[in-house]
């Protein structure tokens, strides 16, 4: 595990390490991280689940809430979320690579191509990764049933960036 927010995860022997992680399938290890919820609930609602089970596993690329934050409206992703479930689907995809790599594994490559059959750069070194020139591995190197979970700075894609455009509700 590598990154700077892999220290405010979870650790030793509190629920959701690493090691309890390790044999849970990827909808239920997402569960576990505190920066994943729109992530998680993003697979949950778009019925997902069942590509996370690739047959030589899947490389997840996982945006956390500030990324989603700062990428979306709270409207537009509410509208996501509930209505445009193919648009969240093909958004998904943009952050699932086939086959289980490490990150060692994604900066060797150089280059991986996502379900939705976008070609991301892979550059790196000293345990940090930047795909596609927008996301940086913030904690990588996640191991679950069949798959491995980075957690990435930026949601990748095509879709607009309407973060910061109001939209807000009040608390």
């Amino acid at each position: 595990m590598s990154g700077p927010l892999c220290d405010l995860l979870p650790s030793g022997s509190e629920p959701g390490n690493p090691a309890a992680l390790a044999g849970q399938p990827a909808e239920a290890a997402l569960q576990w991280l505190p920066v994943l919820t729109t992530f998680e609930a993003a697979v949950r609602a778009s019925g997902m689940s069942a590509d996370l089970h690739g047959g030589s596993g899947v490389t997840i690329l996982a945006p956390t809430d500030d990324a989603f934050a700062a990428k979306f409206s709270e409207d537009n992703l509410d509208q996501l979320l509930v209505a445009d479930r193919d648009k969240l689907r093909g958004l998904l995809r943009e952050h699932l690579v086939t086959g289980s790599l490490s990150l060692s594994d994604l900066v060797s490559a150089g280059t991986v191509t996502t379900l939705a059959g976008t070609t991301l750069t892979v550059t790196g070194g000293g345990g940090n990764a930047r795909l596609a020139d927008q996301a940086d591995t913030v904690c990588a190197d996640y191991q679950v049933a069949g798959a491995r979970i980075h957690i990435i700075n930026h949601v990748l894609g095509s879709l607009p960036t309407t973060g910061g455009e109001g939209g807000h509700r009040a608390h």
